[in-house]
């Protein structure tokens, strides 16, 4: 009896110490695994950091924004810390974009931006339904404004109502607003139309213009009316040549359509809103992170928001 319980004994001391080796063992990595993750997201703040001094530094060299210029080169891996630490990232100029947020102008929707998104859609393969669907989800996330509806006049009219829409209250918003291409669920819209959407669109929190020298072939040629893609392809070719805008006058211009009047087009030559996509890599740990900037007047730009996802 004694040999019996000296080998229970032993046997749920060596339970019970295998119990422990294993929780601190299973501690351990979750330690190590925070301490990847806080590391990575600092190298993810260094490299955020450096963008917005990268397009600081751009704006006081050259106010114009162009394919050719230090903030459009990909850092292929850049050492934070003394760990072995790398940032991997790129910027992207969302304004050689077609913007979603232009299909609502003054709290009604913009039937030219309308009609632009169309044959933007039309140029990649969207369906005019899927088109649609998608302007009315962009639409409904804003608040409208009610048309003025013409009040009767009884007698004498003294002219006196200034404001006749003032006592009108905006529609509020039917649906959450859209801040990413990646909310649209829209019927007739797979991974594979999205993905084609994603390269010439975006969502930005302000109407804006685009900018000649970062548009693509389709977007140059859906928001001028007439200009077709062969013909918007042949600019780019020079553009990316080295002939770049250096103003509105100089695209239209070069669009040899005699028809297009400067005031028109609302194609530019300068960007602000940029998109960072980061990549934070130490040891077998990837941290990845999307920011949206704003480069205004401010001495750097501005994060509108930052996602950080492993």
């Amino acid at each position: 009896m004694a040999i019996i319980s000296a080998l229970l004994i032993a046997a749920v001391v060596a339970v019970i110490a295998a119990g422990m080796i294993s929780r601190q063992s299973v501690f351990t990595r979750e330690l190590e695994s925070l301490q990847q993750r806080a590391q990575g997201q600092g190298v993810l703040q260094a490299g955020l950091a450096w963008s917005r001094e990268v397009l600081a530094e751009q704006r006081r060299v050259d106010p114009l924004v162009r394919l050719d210029q230090g903030w459009a080169r990909p850092i292929a891996g850049m050492p934070v810390g003394e760990r072995g630490a790398v940032f991997q990232g790129r910027l992207e100029d969302e304004q050689g974009k077609f913007n979603l947020r232009n299909l609502v102008v003054e709290e009604q929707p913009d039937e030219q931006a309308l009609a632009t998104f169309e044959r933007l859609c039309a140029l990649i393969g969207l369906a005019a339904p899927v088109a649609q669907a998608i302007a009315a989800r962009v639409i409904d996330g804003y608040p409208r404004r009610q048309a003025p509806v013409a009040e009767a006049v009884h007698g004498f009219d003294s002219g006196r109502a200034t404001s006749p829409g003032a006592a009108s209250r905006p529609v509020p918003a039917r649906r959450p607003m859209l801040r990413s291409l990646d909310q649209l669920a829209v019927p007739g819209l797979d991974a594979e139309g999205l993905a084609r959407l994603r390269r010439v669109a975006t969502v930005l929190p302000a109407n804006t213009w685009i900018n000649g020298n970062t548009a693509s072939a389709e977007v140059l040629a859906a928001q001028v009316p007439g200009l077709s893609v062969d013909k918007a392809r042949q600019l780019i070719a020079e553009r990316d040549g080295g002939r770049w805008f250096v103003n509105r006058g100089d695209f239209v211009n070069r669009l040899q359509m005699p028809h297009v009047v400067l005031e028109s087009v609302p194609v530019g030559i300068t960007s602000d809103w940029f998109r960072l996509h980061g990549v934070a890599r130490s040891g077998s740990r990837e941290v990845r992170l999307e920011a949206l900037l704003l480069r205004g007047q401010a001495p750097l730009a501005q994060v509108v928001w930052a996602r950080v996802g492993a």
